[in-house]
């Protein structure tokens, strides 16, 4: 018969683990226009909402929301979704993406932040416009160097002044496409389709293995489907689509 002790600490639930998800929200006076900001706001609500419902024992999803606007701003640290209380964004200022990302980029390397056991981070980069800073060396880093280059990364250009170019070098090297809005409806889906994703990888054995896109319901409005479709149809005015912001 054993004679050890009893030691009631040593009878501990296991932490869950977190998924990580950084969200880089540009709040650039342009957003300001046509309800953007607005939707936007709306948006990221509802995301944490469902956020803050998909719990495990076994996992939680951690968000952080960076704005960049008239300064670079931490708007979210990263802490559990359920502990979040959403405070709404105002547009103003220019776009600073590469201060933004470099902000990203320490708090992703930043263990104390982002602890080792974590499951693979993802990172949503959501832009109107062109960037107004010195942008290509930190993206250069973020998407190539350290734990950020292992993060996986979804780009949404809003309306046709975003800079689909440096969106684009964003997501290089995921399986993800360049998701576009030009209307309330297409960000709210795509934050859907972020949502589901994200949630889908909390309920998996394997929560570092992304899903298939093709097993998401919704499917948002890319890119490469917009210009397909300006192909093939007359562009209507706004007032006779009835869609814009």
């Amino acid at each position: 018969m054993s004679n050890t002790p009893f030691d009631p600490s040593k009878f501990t639930v296991p932490k869950a683990k977190p998924v990580p998800v950084i969200l880089l929200l540009d709040i650039s006076g342009s957003m300001e226009s046509e309800g953007k900001i607005r939707n936007l706001n709306d948006a990221v609500r509802d995301m944490l909402n469902v956020f803050q419902d998909t719990e495990s024992g076994e996992t939680e999803i951690w968000v952080s929301i960076i704005t960049f606007g008239a300064q670079v701003k931490l708007h979210q640290p990263l802490i559990s979704a359920g502990d979040i209380r959403w405070q709404d964004l105002s547009a103003g200022g220019m776009t600073p993406l590469g201060v933004a990302l470099k902000m990203a980029k320490a708090m992703i390397e930043d263990k104390d932040v982002v602890p080792s056991r974590a499951y693979r981070p993802t990172v949503v980069l959501v832009s109107d416009g062109q960037p107004s800073d010195d942008w290509e060396d930190p993206l250069n880093a973020f998407v190539n160097d350290g734990r950020s280059a292992k993060c996986d990364r979804m780009a949404m250009a809003i309306g046709a002044g975003a800079d689909e170019a440096v969106l684009g070098k964003f997501i290089a090297g995921t399986a993800n496409g360049l998701f576009y809005a030009e209307n309330a409806k297409q960000l709210r889906d795509f934050f859907k389709f972020v949502t589901m994703s994200v949630t889908i990888r909390t309920k998996s054995q394997t929560p570092n293995i992304l899903p298939d896109a093709s097993v998401i319901d919704i499917q948002p409005a890319t890119i490469d489907a917009r210009q397909e479709h300006v192909k093939s149809v007359t562009p209507k005015s706004s007032d006779e689509d009835g869609g814009y912001w």
